[in-house]
C-alpha cells in the first residue's frame, strides 16, 4: 500500500478508491470483480462518450450480488466524501478556498467601511446557526465516524510534515476503510427523537464547543479584545413539535439536561486540565489579593497546593462545577471533586470565578494570557452557559387552535372557538390574555393531544426556571397567517407561568413562520396587524422593541417553483424591513434552509450577501440540518470555517454599500419572471391530471417511509397527493430520480422571451440574481435526464409517462438554453471548473445506483420480497444521497 500523502481532491479520492478496492478484492473477489465491472462501464460513458451496457449488466444480478454492488459503490462515495472534505480543509488551512475576515475586511475598506463600524455592527449582531433534525442525514453515526476518522486521517497525510508517520497513517486509513467496508449503511430502527438529540450534542461536543471560541480568539486578533458575544448556537431537536408527534415535555427535558450534561462535562474537563498547567507559585508569580482571598476561600486544600493559589482557585471552581452538574443533570461528575462546595447559581457567577483567575495571570504577564485556554474557556462559559444552545420550539398554528378551542370550551369560556371569525377570536384570546385567571383544572379529562401541548408548556417553564432564560430561544407557529395564530401560544403560555398578563411579559417570544408564496406575500400584512395589537405593542417596549419572524425556504419552493420561491423571500424579507422600521421595530429574520437547492441551500455566503440592502444589520439566524451539519460541522476546523463564512456573509451584506443598478422597472420585470414561473410550476405539479400519478410511481417516495432516517413521518397525511407530503421527501425523492425537478422547473419558461441583455446585466451585477442562477446551475450540472427517463419507465401508463416527461425535458431544455445563454458559456459549470470536476468524478459511482435502484424498485413493486433485496434497494436510497451530498 502506498503511504504517498494525497495532494488534491483526485488524489485522495483515488487513494481510498483504491484502499476500498483492495478491502473487497482480498475479501470477496467475485464481488470485486462485478464492481470493477460496473465501475468500467460507468466511467467510459462519462469520461469517454461509451454507450456501454450498464443497464443491462445490472439489471441481471441476484438480490445478493446487487446488495454486494450497492454496498461497495455506496461506501465508495462516503469514502470520497470523506477525500473531498479533507482537501477542502487542508486549501482551507493554507488560505484557499476558504471566506475569511481578512479578506472581507479588506474588500469593505476599500469601500470605505471601517474596522471600528465591524466592531459596532457586532456589538448589536447576532449570528446563529440552529441545527434541527429534519429528515435528510441518510448516514448512521458508525458511518459517520468511521467517515470522519478517515477525514483526519487524509488531512493529516497531506501535510508535508507528516514525513515518518505516513506509514503509521496510512495503516489507520486502511483500517478505516476496511471497517466502513464492514459496517451495515443502514440503520435497523428508526431513530427516536431522545436519538436525534444524543446525535445533536454528539456533533456540538465534538466541534462547535471549541470552534466557537476559537472564532473569537481568531477575530480578536484583526478586530481587538473583548468582541461581543455576536456569535451563539441554537436548536430545534427536542423542541420541534411540527407534524412529529414523539415530541413531548419529557423530550425537552432530556434534550436541555443532555446539553447541560455536554457543555458541563466540557468546562469541567478544561478545569481539570488549567489545575494541571497553572503550576504557578505565590512566591515566584504573585497572585492578585483577589485571587489570593478566593484561593484562601478553599476548605481544606490539598497539601501539595499549600503555595499554589491558582490551583486552589481552580480546586474549588472544579468543586462548584461538579455540583453545578449534579444539580443539572442529576448524577455525580465523571470526575470527583477534591473538594465540597456550593453549585453555581448562574453561568455568570462561574464567569466571575474565572475572570479572577485570568486578571491575575495578566498582571503577571499580560502578553502571556492574553490568549490561550483560559480566555477561551470565560468565552465559552459566556457563549454556551448551562445550557449550550438555545432551544426553540415549534408547533403548528392548527394544533393550537384545536388546544385552545378544548380549552374555552371545557372552561365554558367559549362554546365552538373554531367556529368564530379572525375577529372573533382575537376578541377571545385578548378577553383571556388580560387576566391571571387559568382555563386549565386539574379535575377535568383532556384529549391526548392537549395533554401532550400542555405538557410540553410546562416542561418549558421548567427547563427556563433550571437551566437559565437563555435555554430557551423563540416560539415558532408554523402556518401562521393570522394574528391569532400568534397569540394562541401566549394562551397555553400564559396556562405554565410563562406569560404574565398583569405585567406584561413574554420570556419566549412567538415568532411565525411564513412558508408557501401565499403566506409570504400576506406576511407583511400580517405582521403589521399583530404588533398593531395593544398587548403586543406593550411587549415591544423599549429594549424588547424586537421581533423575529422566520421564513421558510422549502414549501415556497414546493408551492411555486424555485424562481417564485427565492423572489418571493427576497420580496418579502425586503417588505418586513421596512414595515419593522416604520413600527420602530428590530427585525430579526431567521432563515430556515436546507440542504438542496430547492430548499435554500447552495452556498451560504452567496445566499447571504445576497439578501436586501438593510434588512440583515448584523443579526440572523438560519436552520442547519441533515446531511449539512456533518459536512460543515462534523470536526472543529470543518465547523471553525462554516463559522467564519457565515459571519462574514452577514458583516458583508450588512455593511457593503448597497447594489444600486436595481431599478423600479427591474423588479418589476423580476416580479413578473417569478409570475410566469409559478404558472409553469403549478401547471405541471397541481393542474396536470395525473401527476400526483407519475411522481409516486416514478420516484421512491413510497419507499422514501422505510429508510430509517428520522422519527418524524414522511407526510402530513396519510394521502397519496402532493399537497400531503412534507418538503424534504419531495425534494429527497426527485433528487434520487436525477431530475432535480424542485431546483429549476419554471425558469426555462419564465426566461424563454424575456429580454436577454437585461438578464445578462443582472447576472454581471446583482447578487441576489446572480446567486440564484449559480444554485440552479449546480442543480442541473447533478441531473440526468436520461436516468430520469429511466424512473419514468417505472409509470405503468405509457401516455401519461410520455405527456408528463415530455414536459419536463421540454422545460429542462429550456432552462438549460436560457442559463448558459445568460452566464455566456457553452456548458454547464464552465465558469467553476473545480466544482465541476468534483461533480463530474463522483457521477459515474452514482450512476450505477440510480440503475439498481430502478431494477429493484420494479422487482420489488412487482412482488418480490427478498429481505436482501430490501436492503439493496434501501441503500441505494442511503448511497445516491451521499453521493449528491445535497439532496434533502
Amino acid at each position: 500500500m502506498s503511504a504517498t500523502p494525497p495532494g488534491d481532491v483526485r488524489s485522495a479520492t483515488q487513494e481510498v478508491g483504491a484502499l476500498l478496492g483492495q478491502i473487497i478484492r482480498d475479501e470477496d473477489p467475485s464481488a470485486f470483480a462485478r464492481i470493477e465491472a460496473v465501475r468500467r462501464l460507468a466511467v467510459a460513458r462519462h469520461f469517454q462518450g461509451a454507450a456501454g451496457e450498464l443497464p443491462a449488466l445490472l439489471d441481471g444480478l441476484s438480490a445478493d450480488e446487487a446488495f454486494k454492488v450497492v454496498h461497495g459503490f455506496a461506501c465508495f462515495l462516503q469514502a470520497a466524501n470523506a477525500a473531498e472534505d479533507a482537501m477542502q480543509a487542508r486549501r482551507a488551512s493554507l488560505g484557499e478556498d476558504a471566506i475569511r475576515l481578512d479578506d472581507v475586511l479588506d474588500a469593505l475598506a476599500k469601500e470605505g467601511v471601517t474596522e471600528d463600524q465591524v466592531r459596532a455592527l457586532l456589538g448589536k449582531g447576532l449570528i446563529v446557526p440552529v441545527l434541527t433534525a429534519h429528515p435528510s442525514e441518510v448516514r448512521r453515526r458508525s458511518v459517520l465516524e468511521h467517515a470522519q476518522a478517515m477525514r483526519e486521517t487524509l488531512g493529516a497525510l497531506a501535510h508535508p510534515d507528516c514525513g515518518p508517520d505516513a506509514e503509521t497513517l496510512s495503516e489507520i486509513l486502511l483500517r478505516e476503510t476496511a471497517l466502513l467496508w464492514g459496517t451495515r449503511l443502514l440503520r435497523s430502527v428508526k431513530p427516536t427523537p431522545e436519538d436525534e438529540v444524543d446525535n445533536t450534542v454528539a456533533v456540538m461536543r465534538a466541534s462547535l464547543l471549541s470552534a466557537i471560541p476559537a472564532v473569537y480568539e481568531a477575530w480578536e486578533r484583526r478586530l481587538g479584545p473583548e468582541l461581543p458575544g455576536f456569535l451563539r448556537l441554537g436548536s430545534w431537536v427536542g423542541g420541534d413539535r411540527d407534524g412529529n408527534p414523539f415530541v413531548t415535555g419529557e423530550v425537552l427535558r432530556r434534550a436541555l439536561a443532555r446539553q447541560a450534561e455536554a457543555v458541563l462535562g466540557h468546562y469541567l474537563e478544561e478545569v481539570h486540565r488549567l489545575g494541571v498547567s497553572l503550576s504557578l507559585a505565590e512566591d515566584l508569580a504573585p497572585p492578585t489579593p483577589e485571587l489570593k482571598a478566593f484561593a484562601d476561600s478553599l476548605a481544606d486544600p490539598p497539601a501539595h497546593q499549600a503555595r499554589e493559589p491558582y490551583r486552589r482557585a481552580l480546586t474549588l471552581i472544579y468543586a462548584r462545577l461538579a455540583a453545578t452538574y449534579q444539580a443539572l443533570v442529576g448524577r455525580p461528575a465523571p470526575r470527583l471533586a477534591a473538594a465540597r462546595a456550593d453549585p453555581y447559581a448562574s453561568p455568570d457567577a462561574l464567569v466571575a470565578d474565572l475572570e479572577r483567575l485570568l486578571s491575575s495571570l495578566r498582571r503577571t504577564n499580560a502578553r502571556a494570557f492574553s490568549r490561550g485556554p483560559l480566555p477561551n474557556l470565560v468565552r465559552a462559559v459566556r457563549v454556551f452557559g448551562f445550557h449550550l444552545a438555545s432551544l426553540d420550539l415549534r408547533q403548528n398554528a392548527a394544533v393550537h387552535e384545536r388546544v385552545v378551542a378544548e380549552l374555552l370550551a371545557k372552561a365554558g369560556a367559549c362554546d365552538d372557538y373554531l367556529a368564530l371569525d379572525e375577529a372573533g377570536r382575537q376578541r377571545i384570546l385578548l378577553a383571556e390574555l388580560a387576566h391571571r385567571r387559568p382555563l386549565v383544572s386539574p379535575i377535568v379529562c383532556y384529549s391526548e393531544e392537549t395533554a401532550r401541548e400542555l405538557g410540553v408548556f410546562r416542561a418549558a417553564a421548567e427547563a427556563r426556571a433550571r437551566f437559565g432564560p437563555a435555554a430557551l430561544g423563540a416560539y415558532i407557529v408554523s402556518n401562521a397567517g393570522a394574528v391569532s395564530d400568534l397569540l394562541e401560544p401566549y394562551v397555553l403560555m400564559k396556562e405554565a407561568g410563562l406569560f404574565d398578563p398583569i405585567e406584561p411579559s413574554a420570556p419566549l417570544r412567538v415568532e411565525p413562520l411564513f412558508e408557501t408564496i401565499a403566506d409570504l406575500r400576506a406576511a407583511p400584512e400580517v405582521l403589521a396587524a399583530y404588533l398593531e395589537t395593544p398587548l403586543i405593542a406593550g411587549l415591544m417596549r423599549g429594549a424588547n422593541a424586537h421581533q423575529e419572524v422566520m421564513i421558510g425556504y422549502s414549501d415556497s419552493s414546493k408551492d411555486g417553483s424555485y424562481l417564485t420561491s427565492s423572489w418571493q423571500l427576497h420580496r418579502t424579507s425586503a417588505a418586513l424591513s421596512a414595515l419593522a422600521d416604520a413600527k420602530g421595530v428590530r427585525l430579526q429574520l431567521f432563515h430556515g434552509r436546507g440542504g438542496a437547492v430547492g430548499r435554500g441551500g447552495g452556498s451560504s455566503f452567496e445566499a447571504i450577501v445576497a439578501q436586501p440592502p438593510g434588512v440583515l444589520r448584523g443579526r440572523m439566524r438560519l436552520t442547519e440540518q441533515g446531511e449539512v451539519i456533518a459536512n460543515k460541522y462534523a470536526d472543529a476546523a470543518l465547523a471553525r470555517r462554516s463559522l467564519e463564512t457565515l459571519a462574514c456573509g452577514v458583516i458583508a451584506a450588512s455593511l457593503r454599500p448597497a447594489f444600486a443598478d436595481v431599478s423600479a422597472a427591474d423588479v418589476e420585470a423580476m416580479d413578473a419572471l417569478a409570475e410566469t414561473s409559478r404558472r409553469a410550476y403549478r401547471g405541471l405539479v397541481y393542474e396536470t391530471p395525473g401527476f400526483a400519478d407519475f411522481f409516486f410511481s416514478s420516484t421512491p417516495i413510497a419507499e422514501l417511509s422505510e429508510l430509517n432516517i428520522a422519527s418524524r413521518p414522511v407526510a402530513r397525511q396519510a394521502a397519496r397527493t402532493i399537497e400531503s407530503l412534507r418538503a424534504i421527501p419531495w425534494v429527497f425523492s426527485w433528487s434520487q430520480a436525477r431530475l432535480m425537478l424542485p431546483g429549476w422547473y419554471g425558469f426555462g419558461a419564465a426566461t424563454k422571451e424575456a429580454d436577454l441583455e437585461r438578464l445578462r446585466a443582472w447576472w454581471r451585477g446583482w447578487p441576489f440574481f446572480r446567486a440564484t442562477l449559480r444554485n440552479m446551475e449546480m442543480v442541473l450540472a447533478k441531473a440526468d435526464l436520461a436516468i430520469g427517463a429511466r424512473y419514468a419507465e417505472l409509470v405503468a401508463d405509457v401516455d401519461l409517462r410520455a405527456v408528463i416527461f415530455g414536459r419536463i425535458r421540454a422545460e429542462w431544455d429550456r432552462t438549460v438554453d436560457r442559463l448558459l445563454a445568460i452566464t455566456g458559456q457553452t456548458q454547464l459549470l464552465e465558469h467553476e471548473p473545480r466544482l465541476a470536476e468534483a461533480i463530474k468524478g463522483r457521477l459515474p459511482y452514482i450512476e450505477p445506483l440510480n440503475h439498481l435502484q430502478v431494477e429493484l424498485l420494479r422487482r420489488r413493486r412487482a412482488g418480490e420480497d427478498d429481505p436482501k433485496l430490501h436492503e439493496a434497494l434501501l441503500m441505494t436510497l442511503n448511497g445516491i444521497a451521499s453521493g449528491l451530498r445535497n439532496s434533502g
